[in-house]
């Protein structure tokens, strides 16, 4: 890939600006502001720096092959070690949030807020659990009145947890509540524009300026008023709400968000209120990575320093829940980027707190010793877009006997470590692999196990285990087993698990000829150490750095390995191999693997996982790794649910509704269900969705196909069978697998 560096302030291009009529020098760095241009007979585009300086931009081709070169983009403080973004300090109330205060945590009251002695309840409850925030939605006059008695209430009860105000389409109702709450959060994507209709809308440069004078217009009086009451605000964009506006113009897009935000951030800027913090929430992780990063981004280049409220929105539930957070606010923590964050779960909001606090902790941890590896050179991980860097795949050669093309599953594998003990019942151990089983045989489905890791084999003679493992090689489930194990005790047409040591001292040499190597890398490890992997034809490679080693970055590790090999074009198939400490909770296995696994699959850094932990339970192993995958938009296992986690404008029991759609429609994989409470969010996020599940009146519930309602009103008794009815009007159904 070509590079190379020229000064920020380069003028080599020209853009014609149609309003001006004359040719004007672009800058050439900033992420929000691509232009056409036309280069000699051709038309390109390239990037605009607005605040010019002495510094030198590296360029890098735009893609692979292209002449056009664009900035490498600084997205945070360090790509080796984990440095938290410097911020100024916003003030939410008493709470101080910025890079020089702890991580604070929050959520979001259910409850009718008209119900005061019920809201006010809640927010001491959660107050109680620990959150530093609370949330509470304002969605009209009356619940705006209804905003100074819960404030009131909980002073006069001593709780003195800041308040925050969520405001969609009420302009004039953030003008009311920002009397009494310490914060306003406002939606760029419906505050002053209308609802969104998917509509594609034509602008000129005339009609978009005069749209902006008028969100200039709308927005300047909450500005005004938080600036008198002291208050803070939180310019917090959500993919599935963007305008038509900024969708005609930027796309349904991370660069849409983003600029939705600054259209907002400039208004503040210019009326001199700096008192704000940005989100841009999406409920696909990935999205929202990319959405943050561009934020980050052009902050650097505009010179801004505002503080980061994370928060993947609509993750659902239990362990899905907290995957696809954990995927996203992780992977953003471990770039030490992250102020304040909110884990949203299709659960009661106290139950919230735990797992954002594991979250907090775990950021705090990695940017306070600054965990990280030494310093390398970062060329072809990218940032804003995923490309997924696909290892090769194990091809069958002349005179195998076996079929080692299923080892590894071409959207993701799962790998498991398994007992001497497991072989010991054939047929439960298969079950437990999620096998199919005819007649007592395994056979590979949909949602099985690809290879497993056996680090101690059977006795040669002990032909019962023997046998249990040959039927899973047969079906081309690949065995590992450490070379020790190979050499004394062979298994015929295992895999020898081997580490660099034992590659460069040629002990794998001892194996007969032909046998498959994987190899097991810190990442870490000297560049000198790494050579030996030009020598040798490995399955896959195992990146497996222990947690014991605190100071030094699985992440950062792992990039730095990825580095090494795109640089010598080693296209070996990575696995994450995680070992997890002795009696480690559930929640911090989810958010760790999510965390340390994920951040690396959003960035298409990866091939599968290897997940272990002593003594836990091996199906929620299992269960776990499926649910990584499908929240990184690799290996879809299950049905895919997009499900807000309520709030006072949600129109029924989201979490009984959500537990019955689940259970009747689980069994759907490839297929994404949305289940929205209301309409505030409902068809934008539902984009990412094949049918939706909307709250649209008390006891009614609207029908999406994709983000078009095709029923509407349908008594919420009926409406589960009605989803139902759409999905096979489709063709998306099947009846569920028979019991064995």
């Amino acid at each position: 890939m070509a590079t190379g560096s020229v000064p920020t302030s380069f003028s080599g291009l020209r853009r014609m600006d149609c309003n001006l009529g004359s040719s004007k020098s672009v800058d050439f760095v900033r992420v929000s502001d691509m232009q056409r241009i036309t280069y000699g007979r051709r038309k390109v585009s390239v990037i605009r720096n607005s605040n010019p300086s002495s510094d030198i931009a590296e360029l890098q081709a735009s893609s692979e092959g292209s002449p056009l070169l664009v900035p490498r983009q600084k997205y945070c403080e360090s790509i080796h070690k984990t440095v938290r973004r410097k911020t100024r300090t916003v003030m939410v109330g008493n709470v101080a949030l910025g890079s020089e205060h702890p991580i604070r945590i929050q959520t979001m009251t259910t409850t009718d807020t008209k119900d005061v002695a019920a809201t006010v309840e809640q927010v001491m409850k959660i107050a109680d659990k620990g959150a530093d925030i609370v949330r509470i939605t304002v969605q009209g006059k009356r619940e705006a009145d209804a905003c100074f008695e819960i404030k009131n209430s909980l002073v006069q009860k001593n709780y003195n947890i800041p308040l925050v105000a969520d405001i969609h389409f009420a302009p004039s109702v953030a003008l009311r509540v920002a009397e009494c709450f310490d914060k306003i959060r406002v939606n760029p994507g419906n505050f002053a524009d209308r609802r969104a209709q998917f509509e594609k809308l034509e602008f000129t440069d005339e009609d978009y300026q005069k749209e902006l004078e008028h969100i200039e217009q709308v927005f300047t009086p909450l500005v005004e008023k938080c600036k008198k009451y002291g208050r803070a605000m939180r310019i917090g964009t959500n993919h599935g709400s963007l305008s038509d506006r900024i969708m005609s113009y930027y796309g349904d897009s991370p660069r849409g968000m983003v600029e939705s935000a600054f259209e907002f951030a400039r208004i503040c800027r210019k009326l001199d209120y700096h008192n704000f913090v940005f989100s841009m929430k999406a409920s696909n992780p990935i999205i929202m990575v990319q959405a943050y990063r561009l934020l980050v981004a052009e902050m650097y280049v505009q010179g801004w320093d505002y503080p980061l409220h994370l928060g993947v929105t609509e993750a659902g539930e239990g362990e899905d829940g907290r995957m696809k957070s954990a995927i996203g606010i992780g992977t953003l923590l471990q770039d030490g980027l992250g102020d304040t964050i909110r884990v949203s779960l299709t659960e009661p909001p106290e139950e919230e707190i735990d797992p954002c606090r594991r979250l907090a902790n775990l950021g705090m941890k990695a940017s306070d010793i600054q965990q990280g590896v030494a310093p390398f050179e970062e060329k072809h991980r990218h940032y804003f877009d995923f490309q997924r860097r696909t290892g090769q795949l194990p091809v069958q050669k002349e005179g195998e006997e076996v079929d080692y093309r299923g080892v590894l599953h071409r959207d993701g594998s799962v790998l498991m470590s398994v007992s001497l003990d497991q072989l010991k019942t054939p047929e439960l151990f298969y079950k437990s692999l999620a096998a199919k089983l005819v007649i007592g045989m395994p056979f590979k489905d949909l949602a099985t196990v690809d290879s497993i890791l056996l680090r101690e084999l059977p006795p040669v003679d002990d032909n019962d285990a023997r046998l249990t493992l040959k039927r899973l090689v047969d079906v081309s489930m690949g065995v590992i087993t450490p070379l020790s194990e190979q050499l004394t005790k062979p298994l015929p047409n295992a895999m020898a698990l081997v580490n660099l040591k034992e590659l460069s001292t040629g002990a794998y040499k001892l194996l007969p000829e032909g046998t498959r190597l994987v190899v097991s890398v810190r990442g870490d490890e000297p560049y000198e150490d790494l050579e030996i992997l030009k020598e040798v034809d490995a399955t896959m490679i195992l990146h497996d750095l222990p947690l014991t080693e605190e100071k030094i970055s699985r992440v950062h590790s792992a990039r730095r390995l990825f580095e090494y090999l795109s640089d010598n074009a080693l296209n070996f198939p990575v696995i994450h191999h995680i070992q997890f400490p002795k009696g480690i909770h559930r929640d911090d296995l989810v958010i760790g693997a999510g965390t340390n696994a994920g951040a690396l699959l959003v960035d298409g850094l990866g091939d599968g996982l290897l997940l272990e932990a002593p003594e836990q339970d091996f199906d929620f192993l299992r269960n776990t790794s499926f649910n990584l995958l499908q929240g990184c938009r690799m290996r879809n296992t299950k049905t895919e649910y997009v499900s807000c986690p309520s709030c006072g404008r949600t129109l029924f029991d989201l979490q009984e509704i959500s537990a019955q759609i689940r259970e009747k429609t689980s069994h759907l994989p490839g297929v994404s269900i949305a289940i929205m409470g209301c309409i505030v969010n409902g068809p934008g996020e539902m984009a990412d969705a094949d049918f939706g599940y909307v709250g649209g009146a008390p006891g009614k519930i609207d029908l999406y196909v994709g983000k078009t309602v095709v029923k509407r009103g349908i008594a919420m008794e009926h409406a589960t069978d009605a989803l139902i009815q759409l999905i096979k009007d489709h063709g998306r159904w099947v009846d569920p697998p028979a019991e064995e």
